[in-house]
């Protein structure tokens, strides 16, 4: 694990190297750790930690790793040579999102304002409208296994590139096509854009680092198991 600055905070980033896991238990059928099975790419599991848009873990994360589905750990890996090409790799921050979470972030949206996270992640819009504007569902792609939020970083430090913001800003710079960006953060947003699409994922208008698999294998089915 290598400790270094991210986004203006520490954080600590995992560089994952093949077979190297630490601890494995069994998942639901299926599903896989993505940190197992995807040589050379980094994680930060931003639910397991306070740094995403609530400020606190949140229900279901118990351990800093990421999960998806077999089919999407192998169109990743697709993805992750077309980084390395470009002396870049990928930053994974979510991939399978149990249904206990997605609760807890409407039950969160709806309780009353503290203002710890809204300077950072939410600055121009109440977090009552979180639902409304298309930031967080009832029923999310992550619960299904198969969506991803992830970045490009350097591929020796796990430094994420400039994006033109942070993970979990829930605000229109964040969405594609946004005005107001450095012509160096529009390009690197449209690198992304670019690798994941030809590695068989669709892009979410409202949310440059969320991406879903084209032909996820469980389009109707919502899992809550934990990540232990």
């Amino acid at each position: 694990m290598k400790g270094m600055a991210a986004d203006m905070r520490s954080v600590e980033l995992n560089p994952c190297a093949s077979g190297a896991t630490g601890r494995d238990i069994s998942l639901t059928e299926g599903f896989v750790y993505l940190d197992a099975v995807l040589p050379g790419v980094f994680w930060d599991a931003k639910y397991a930690t306070e740094d995403n848009f609530t400020g606190a873990v949140v229900d279901g994360y118990r351990v800093n790793r990421v999960v998806g589905t077999q089919e999407m750990a192998d169109a990743l890996l697709n993805a992750a040579p077309l980084a390395e090409k470009r002396g870049q790799a990928l930053l994974l921050w979510d991939g399978y999102r149990p249904q206990r979470a997605v609760d807890f972030f409407l039950k969160w949206a709806a309780s009353p304002e503290d203002g710890r996270t809204k300077a950072r992640h939410y600055p121009n819009i109440p977090k009552t409208d979180f639902v409304r504007l298309g930031y967080v569902a009832e029923k999310s792609g992550h619960t299904r296994g198969s969506a991803i939020d992830l970045t490009l970083c350097d591929s020796t430090d796990g430094r994420p590139i400039d994006m033109g913001g942070v993970f979990d800003l829930l605000d229109e710079r964040s969405h594609h096509g946004a005005k107001g960006l450095s012509a160096s953060a529009a390009r690197n947003r449209e690198i992304l854009r670019e690798i994941m699409e030809d590695s068989g994922f669709n892009p979410y208008d409202r949310e440059w680092w969320h991406y879903s698999l084209r032909n996820e294998p469980y389009p109707d089915r919502y899992f809550d198991f934990p990540i232990e």
